[in-house]
């Protein structure tokens, strides 16, 4: 039970921010199954550096679905969301291994851009990335001052500032939405 607390704790508390910024019961329901979605994907890809299948794909077909019952008339912008945000990561992540002989970017990754572009839209794919990208610099830079080495190869996860954004995102708005 003390190793599970944390994992409570963090539902609990995304729970109790996504109610913070929304009470509305249908959207509130539908924030808390995307954060503790992301809380997922986040916790598992700083553990493990993958981000399955299993949790990504649901997480993108609920953002659709939602779209979809509460906003229909953004259902096209939601689509093209989640088909801008794959390709994007995965033409960069395949530009990086033309260039640098490794992965770089992961499917995953982009799998996790894609259900965010599902749940805000294509408009919202050029500030997530740079919202995700500051936010993997402050976790980069908060391990080094914490006296982990940080060098042109080491391998950070991607994941936890993507969901990160994406929850911001979707709570807050992003700018231009």
């Amino acid at each position: 039970m003390r190793n599970a607390l944390p994992a409570i704790l963090a539902a609990l508390l995304v729970v109790a921010w996504a109610a913070a910024a929304d009470a509305e019961p249908a959207r509130l329901l539908a924030n808390c199954l995307l954060g503790l979605g992301l809380l997922w994907l986040g916790w598992i890809d700083w553990q493990q550096m993958r981000l399955p299948d299993a949790l990504t794909l649901p997480l993108l077909a609920l953002g659709l679905a939602v779209t979809w019952v509460a906003q229909p008339d953004a259902l096209p912008d939601s689509l093209l969301g989640a088909l801008a945000g794959y390709c994007a990561f995965r033409v960069i992540g395949l530009g990086y291994r033309l260039l640098r002989g490794h992965e770089g970017l992961g499917q995953g990754d982009a799998k996790l851009l894609a259900a965010g572009g599902a749940w805000l839209g294509w408009q919202a794919l050029p500030w997530l990335v740079l919202l995700a990208a500051l936010i993997g610099l402050a976790f980069a830079l908060t391990r080094h001052l914490r006296g982990t080495s940080i060098t042109a190869t080491t391998a950070l996860p991607f994941g936890p500032a993507i969901a990160l954004a994406i929850w911001m995102g979707r709570l807050y708005g992003l700018p231009g939405l």
